[in-house]
């Protein structure tokens, strides 16, 4: 299946590419998603048409993830648990705790741009925690301090 990309899409291309996508793919998550219409004539027109206004808002997307980055950046965020006496906690924090925490220390932040390659943290001490803002081009490093409480 052949589509129009709309947006930029991690690993696949940027805005205005044709590229072939599986069927399900395009069908399931692009097309419903508003990332990308089949290509065909009337859509081909259409994002000609479109195309600079299209650009704006990606520019402008771009930009307010850059400004969301330098913000969750200063943040250092701190998170009491209950811990045993080998430092493990009871339980873990996830992306839905991490998300409440950047909320609550003045931030904003989606479960989806969370990334945690190991998994939830389980221990107490320092970590690092990255967020991909804008489809991996603007990437946050956050620090988080897991403390017993």
């Amino acid at each position: 299946m052949q589509v129009i990309l709309l947006d930029r899409i991690h690993k696949l291309g940027n805005l205005g590419d044709t590229v072939n996508v599986k069927a399900g793919y395009g069908r399931n998550y692009l097309i419903p998603q508003g990332k990308a219409v089949p290509a065909n004539a009337k859509n081909i027109a259409y994002f000609e048409a479109r195309k600079a206004e299209l650009e704006k808002e990606v520019a402008a997307k771009f930009a307010d993830a850059q400004r969301r980055a330098a913000v969750l950046e200063k943040l250092e965020l701190t998170i009491s648990m209950l811990a045993g006496e080998d430092g493990k906690l009871y339980g873990s924090v996830g992306a839905t705790e991490l998300v409440e925490a950047i909320v609550q220390a003045g931030g904003e932040a989606t479960k989806q741009e969370i990334q945690l390659p190991n998994g939830p943290l389980r221990t107490i001490g320092d970590h690092e925690v990255e967020l991909y803002l804008h489809h991996g081009d603007v990437i946050a490093k956050l620090k988080v301090t897991i403390v017993v409480g």
